[in-house]
C-alpha cells in the first residue's frame, strides 16, 4: 500500500534551515518553560510521597474533599478526579504508618461522609528512593543515546549516528518541554513514553539511514544532497504509514483509555508527530551538514 506516488520528488533537503529554525525556536520556549516552572512537576515516583485513590459511592465534589481535609496533612494536597466518583489525593507526606493515614484521611472523610467512600490504594515512595529513581531514570536515557550512537557509528558511519542522535536528543527535548508548558505531572508513565519514543524515532530514521546508504552505492555520480532528498522521498510512504498506523492507535486509548493512561497516551501521540518530523527533516540534513564540514575542512587544509 502507498499514500505517496513513485517519483514523487520533494525538496526536502531545501527546507533544511526552515526545520532548524522552527526546532530552535521550539527548543528555546520548551527550555523557557521549564525555568520559569522552576523545574519539573516531579510525580511521586520521583519526587517521593503517598497518592491516595478514594472512591465515594455518589457524586462528591472536590472543594467538598478539600474543605474535609482541612487542618490535615492532606490539605494542600492535589486532588484530582479519576473517573466516575473516584480521585486521586497526591502529597508529598509519606503516609507509611496505618494511624497517620487514619487520623488524616479515614476520620475526616467519615465525619464529612460518613462511611460513603472505599480508600482503594496507597502508594508510598519515600524522597530518597524518588531521588535514586530520578538519577537513574536520567542515566537510563543518556546511556541509550550513547550505546545507539556506537551501534549506528559501527553499523553505517559516524555521521549517521550523529545524524540519529541529534533527531533523538530533539525529539526528547521537546516532549519535556510540553509536558512542562502544559504542567504535566512528569510520572512513570511520561518516562515510559520517552523511551517508546526514542524507539519509535530511531527505527524510522534508520530505515532513511539505510536508504541514503544504499542509494548512496548505487548513484555514486550523485551528490549527497541529491541522495537524501531521493531516499527520504523514497521512503516517504513508509513513514507516513507507519507513523498514521501508531498515531490512530494511541488517539483511540487517549480518547477511549481513561485517566489512567491519558498522559501516557498524550505523550506519545506527541512523539510520534516529532520522531517522524525529526526522521525527515533532522536526522537525514545532519549527515549532510557533517559532510559539509568534513570537506570545508579537508579544502582548508589544501
Amino acid at each position: 500500500m502507498q499514500l505517496i506516488k513513485p517519483g514523487i520528488n520533494i525538496d526536502f533537503v531545501g527546507k533544511m534551515k526552515y526545520a532548524v529554525i522552527l526546532s530552535s525556536i521550539i527548543i528555546i520556549i520548551c527550555i523557557l518553560s521549564v525555568i520559569m516552572h522552576g523545574g519539573f512537576n516531579l510525580g511521586i515516583d520521583f519526587a517521593g510521597g503517598s497518592i491516595i485513590q478514594v472512591k465515594f459511592t455518589k457524586d462528591i465534589p472536590v472543594d467538598k474533599i478539600r474543605e474535609a481535609l482541612k487542618a490535615t496533612k492532606l490539605e494542600n494536597s492535589i486532588i484530582q478526579q479519576f473517573g466516575a466518583n473516584e480521585f486521586l489525593i497526591r502529597t508529598q507526606e509519606s503516609f507509611n504508618d496505618q494511624k497517620l493515614l487514619a487520623d488524616n484521611l479515614e476520620t475526616p472523610l467519615a465525619k464529612a461522609f460518613n462511611k460513603d467512600y472505599e480508600i482503594r490504594r496507597v502508594e508510598v515512595v519515600g524522597s530518597k528512593v524518588g531521588m535514586d529513581f530520578r538519577q537513574k531514570a536520567i542515566w537510563a536515557v543518556v546511556l541509550s543515546w550513547l550505546a545507539m550512537l556506537i551501534y549506528i557509528a559501527w553499523r553505517f558511519e559516524f555521521r549517521y549516528g550523529l545524524g540519529a542522535i541529534i533527531a533523538l536528543v530533539h525529539d526528547v527535548f521537546i516532549i519535556l518541554g510540553l509536558v512542562s508548558i502544559l504542567n504535566m505531572e512528569f510520572t512513570i508513565n511520561i518516562l515510559a513514553a520517552i523511551f517508546f519514543i526514542i524507539g519509535f524515532s530511531i527505527n524510522d530514521t534508520i530505515v532513511v539511514l539505510d536508504r541514503i546508504r544504499e542509494n548512496i552505492k548505487l548513484n555514486p555520480r550523485q551528490s549527497l544532497a541529491e541522495v537524501i532528498n531521493l531516499s527520504v522521498n523514497q521512503t516517504l510512504s513508509r513513514t507516513i504509514l507507519t507513523s498514521l498506523t501508531v498515531f490512530l492507535t494511541v488517539l483511540a486509548l487517549y480518547i477511549w483509555g481513561g485517566a489512567v493512561i491519558h498522559d501516557l497516551s498524550f505523550a506519545i501521540l506527541a512523539g510520534v508527530i516529532i520522531g517522524t518530523y525529526s526522521s525527515v527533516f533532522i536526522a537525514s540534513p545532519i549527515v549532510l551538514l557533517f559532510e559539509n564540514i568534513r570537506i570545508a575542512k579537508l579544502k582548508g587544509k589544501k
